[in-house]
Protein backbone atom coordinates (compact mmCIF):
# COMPACT_ATOMS: atom_id res chain seq x y z
CA UNK A 1 0.00 0.00 0.00
CA UNK A 2 1.37 3.47 -1.25
CA UNK A 3 1.94 5.87 1.54
CA UNK A 4 -0.24 8.05 0.13
CA UNK A 5 -3.41 6.28 1.45
CA UNK A 6 -1.69 6.12 5.10
CA UNK A 7 -2.16 8.70 7.89
CA UNK A 8 0.45 11.24 8.04
CA UNK A 9 1.24 13.89 10.90
CA UNK A 10 2.15 17.25 10.15
CA UNK A 11 4.01 19.56 11.59
CA UNK A 12 4.65 23.36 11.20
CA UNK A 13 6.50 26.43 13.55
CA UNK A 14 5.95 29.92 13.13
CA UNK A 15 8.76 31.61 14.44
CA UNK A 16 10.39 35.52 15.34
CA UNK A 17 12.48 35.24 12.02
CA UNK A 18 14.77 32.40 9.29
CA UNK A 19 17.93 31.94 11.81
CA UNK A 20 17.88 28.50 13.08
CA UNK A 21 20.76 29.50 15.52
CA UNK A 22 18.77 32.69 17.31
CA UNK A 23 15.43 32.74 16.08
CA UNK A 24 12.56 31.48 18.19
CA UNK A 25 9.37 29.47 18.27
CA UNK A 26 6.32 31.84 18.69
CA UNK A 27 3.47 28.96 17.74
CA UNK A 28 3.65 25.17 16.56
CA UNK A 29 1.18 22.86 15.57
CA UNK A 30 1.61 19.08 15.47
CA UNK A 31 -1.63 17.60 13.51
CA UNK A 32 -2.65 14.32 11.98
CA UNK A 33 -4.27 13.98 8.45
CA UNK A 34 -6.11 11.53 7.36
CA UNK A 35 -6.22 9.98 4.06
CA UNK A 36 -9.88 10.59 3.85
CA UNK A 37 -9.45 13.90 5.01
CA UNK A 38 -10.78 14.08 8.80
CA UNK A 39 -8.64 16.22 11.10
CA UNK A 40 -8.65 14.77 14.58
CA UNK A 41 -7.76 17.75 16.92
CA UNK A 42 -4.55 19.20 16.16
CA UNK A 43 -2.24 20.19 19.09
CA UNK A 44 -1.09 23.21 19.01
CA UNK A 45 1.16 26.02 21.38
CA UNK A 46 1.39 30.00 21.43
CA UNK A 47 4.89 30.27 23.31
CA UNK A 48 6.06 33.65 24.67
CA UNK A 49 9.86 32.95 23.21
CA UNK A 50 11.18 35.54 25.68
CA UNK A 51 12.23 37.79 22.96
CA UNK A 52 10.54 40.90 21.59
CA UNK A 53 9.06 39.10 18.30
CA UNK A 54 9.69 41.78 15.17
CA UNK A 55 7.29 43.13 13.56
CA UNK A 56 8.30 41.96 10.07
CA UNK A 57 6.98 38.44 12.32
CA UNK A 58 4.38 39.66 13.40
CA UNK A 59 2.95 40.71 10.03
CA UNK A 60 3.69 37.36 8.38
CA UNK A 61 1.95 35.06 11.39
CA UNK A 62 -0.26 38.18 13.05
CA UNK A 63 1.52 37.08 16.75
CA UNK A 64 2.54 40.41 18.62
CA UNK A 65 4.79 40.14 21.36
CA UNK A 66 2.62 41.71 23.66
CA UNK A 67 0.19 39.22 22.58
CA UNK A 68 2.37 36.28 23.22
CA UNK A 69 3.71 37.44 26.27
CA UNK A 70 -0.21 37.80 27.79
CA UNK A 71 -1.52 34.61 26.49
CA UNK A 72 1.83 32.41 25.56
CA UNK A 73 3.64 29.39 27.66
CA UNK A 74 6.84 29.83 28.96
CA UNK A 75 9.32 28.60 26.34
CA UNK A 76 11.31 25.83 27.66
CA UNK A 77 7.71 23.41 28.94
CA UNK A 78 6.12 24.68 25.46
CA UNK A 79 9.50 23.49 23.78
CA UNK A 80 9.36 19.80 26.12
CA UNK A 81 5.61 19.50 24.93
CA UNK A 82 6.33 19.84 21.27
CA UNK A 83 9.36 17.64 21.79
CA UNK A 84 7.86 14.94 23.16
CA UNK A 85 4.59 14.93 20.46
CA UNK A 86 7.00 15.37 17.79
CA UNK A 87 9.28 12.11 18.82
CA UNK A 88 6.28 10.45 19.19
CA UNK A 89 5.53 10.87 16.03
CA UNK A 90 8.68 9.58 14.70
CA UNK A 91 8.92 6.53 16.78
CA UNK A 92 5.40 5.29 16.12
CA UNK A 93 5.85 4.57 12.38
CA UNK A 94 4.08 7.60 10.72
CA UNK A 95 5.65 9.79 8.79
CA UNK A 96 6.02 13.01 9.50
CA UNK A 97 5.26 16.03 7.34
CA UNK A 98 7.55 19.05 7.50
CA UNK A 99 7.78 21.69 5.15
CA UNK A 100 11.30 22.96 4.99
CA UNK A 101 12.09 20.51 7.52
CA UNK A 102 15.85 21.70 7.58
CA UNK A 103 14.31 24.72 9.06
CA UNK A 104 11.86 23.47 11.75
CA UNK A 105 13.40 20.62 12.76
CA UNK A 106 16.74 22.36 13.62
CA UNK A 107 15.13 24.79 14.82
CA UNK A 108 13.41 22.74 17.54
CA UNK A 109 16.84 21.77 17.79
CA UNK A 110 18.55 24.57 19.19
CA UNK A 111 15.25 25.96 21.19
CA UNK A 112 15.85 22.39 22.76
CA UNK A 113 19.54 23.05 23.33
CA UNK A 114 19.05 26.49 24.30
CA UNK A 115 16.86 25.35 27.39
CA UNK A 116 18.92 22.59 28.67
CA UNK A 117 16.09 20.45 26.84
CA UNK A 118 17.08 16.69 25.48
CA UNK A 119 16.65 17.15 21.35
CA UNK A 120 14.17 15.40 19.32
CA UNK A 121 17.20 13.58 17.93
CA UNK A 122 18.52 11.89 20.89
CA UNK A 123 14.97 10.56 21.68
CA UNK A 124 14.57 8.41 18.49
CA UNK A 125 14.45 4.98 18.93
CA UNK A 126 15.58 2.62 16.72
CA UNK A 127 14.18 2.62 12.86
CA UNK A 128 12.49 6.06 13.13
CA UNK A 129 9.57 6.99 10.89
CA UNK A 130 10.80 8.80 7.75
CA UNK A 131 10.08 12.81 7.75
CA UNK A 132 8.09 13.82 4.16
CA UNK A 133 9.27 17.08 2.88
CA UNK A 134 7.11 18.45 0.15
CA UNK A 135 9.81 21.52 -0.41
CA UNK A 136 12.70 18.75 -1.51
CA UNK A 137 10.53 16.50 -3.17
CA UNK A 138 8.61 18.70 -5.06
CA UNK A 139 12.33 20.15 -6.38
CA UNK A 140 13.22 17.10 -6.74
CA UNK A 141 10.30 15.47 -9.52
CA UNK A 142 9.81 19.13 -10.81
CA UNK A 143 13.37 20.18 -10.95
CA UNK A 144 12.79 22.77 -13.88
CA UNK A 145 9.20 24.20 -13.06
CA UNK A 146 9.54 28.26 -12.71
CA UNK A 147 8.63 30.22 -10.03
CA UNK A 148 8.42 29.78 -6.60
CA UNK A 149 8.09 27.03 -4.39
CA UNK A 150 7.01 28.18 -1.28
CA UNK A 151 3.66 26.61 0.69
CA UNK A 152 1.14 28.61 -1.10
CA UNK A 153 2.79 27.80 -4.50
CA UNK A 154 3.22 24.10 -4.03
CA UNK A 155 -0.66 24.35 -2.46
CA UNK A 156 -1.89 26.11 -5.74
CA UNK A 157 0.29 23.54 -8.23
CA UNK A 158 -0.97 20.56 -6.63
CA UNK A 159 -4.80 21.61 -6.21
CA UNK A 160 -4.64 22.06 -2.38
CA UNK A 161 -6.64 24.43 -0.80
CA UNK A 162 -4.71 26.65 1.48
CA UNK A 163 -6.86 29.08 3.44
CA UNK A 164 -5.40 31.28 6.39
CA UNK A 165 -1.39 30.56 5.53
CA UNK A 166 1.20 31.21 7.90
CA UNK A 167 -1.71 30.09 10.80
CA UNK A 168 0.92 26.84 12.01
CA UNK A 169 -2.35 24.38 12.04
CA UNK A 170 -3.49 25.58 8.34
CA UNK A 171 0.45 25.37 6.89
CA UNK A 172 0.59 21.70 8.64
CA UNK A 173 -2.35 20.34 6.95
CA UNK A 174 -1.88 21.74 3.61
CA UNK A 175 1.69 20.73 3.35
CA UNK A 176 0.51 16.74 4.42
CA UNK A 177 -2.12 17.03 1.76
CA UNK A 178 0.17 19.00 -1.05
CA UNK A 179 2.62 15.50 -0.22
CA UNK A 180 -0.16 13.19 -0.78
CA UNK A 181 -1.29 14.97 -4.06
CA UNK A 182 2.48 14.78 -4.72
CA UNK A 183 3.01 11.08 -4.39
CA UNK A 184 -0.09 10.69 -6.44
CA UNK A 185 0.48 12.41 -9.06
CA UNK A 186 3.94 11.46 -9.48
CA UNK A 187 3.90 7.50 -8.75
CA UNK A 188 8.22 7.67 -8.77
CA UNK A 189 7.97 8.44 -5.65
CA UNK A 190 4.35 7.85 -4.51
CA UNK A 191 5.38 3.71 -4.73
CA UNK A 192 8.55 4.31 -2.73
CA UNK A 193 8.64 2.34 0.12
CA UNK A 194 8.94 4.93 3.49
CA UNK A 195 12.69 3.76 4.02
CA UNK A 196 13.18 4.11 0.60
CA UNK A 197 11.27 7.73 0.56
CA UNK A 198 13.35 9.47 3.49
CA UNK A 199 17.25 8.26 2.08
CA UNK A 200 15.60 9.75 -1.37
CA UNK A 201 15.16 12.85 -0.09
CA UNK A 202 18.33 13.08 2.03
CA UNK A 203 19.96 12.46 -1.36
CA UNK A 204 18.31 15.17 -3.33
CA UNK A 205 18.35 17.36 -0.82
CA UNK A 206 22.04 17.53 -0.75
CA UNK A 207 22.20 17.53 -4.90
CA UNK A 208 19.56 20.69 -4.56
CA UNK A 209 22.09 22.17 -2.01
CA UNK A 210 24.96 21.54 -4.27
CA UNK A 211 23.71 22.97 -7.45
CA UNK A 212 22.18 26.26 -5.57
CA UNK A 213 26.31 26.92 -3.56
CA UNK A 214 27.68 26.03 -7.46
CA UNK A 215 25.28 28.78 -8.48
CA UNK A 216 25.71 31.35 -6.21
CA UNK A 217 29.59 31.14 -6.35
CA UNK A 218 29.16 31.61 -10.13
CA UNK A 219 26.66 34.52 -10.00
CA UNK A 220 27.12 36.44 -6.81
CA UNK A 221 29.50 35.23 -3.86
CA UNK A 222 32.51 32.91 -5.03
CA UNK A 223 32.62 31.74 -1.09
CA UNK A 224 29.24 30.81 -0.79
CA UNK A 225 28.49 27.37 1.11
CA UNK A 226 25.21 25.94 1.16
CA UNK A 227 24.33 23.08 3.97
CA UNK A 228 23.33 19.70 2.32
CA UNK A 229 22.16 18.31 5.59
CA UNK A 230 18.74 16.67 6.27
CA UNK A 231 16.05 16.89 7.54
CA UNK A 232 18.06 18.92 9.56
CA UNK A 233 21.57 20.79 10.36
CA UNK A 234 23.32 19.10 13.02
CA UNK A 235 24.44 21.31 16.06
CA UNK A 236 28.22 21.79 15.79
CA UNK A 237 28.19 24.27 19.07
Amino acid sequence: MSWTSQPLVAFDLETTGTDIESDRIVTAAVVAVEPDGRLPEPRTWLLDPGVAIPQQASAIHGISTSHAREHGMPAAPAIEEITAAITEVLNSGTPLVVMNARYDLSLLDRECRRHGIKPWGDRLSGEASPVIDPLVLDKHVDRYRKGSRNLQALCAHYGVTLQDAHNAVADAVAAARAARSMGVRHTAIGALALADLHDLQIRAAAEQAASLQKYLRRTSDPEATVEPAWPFIPYVG
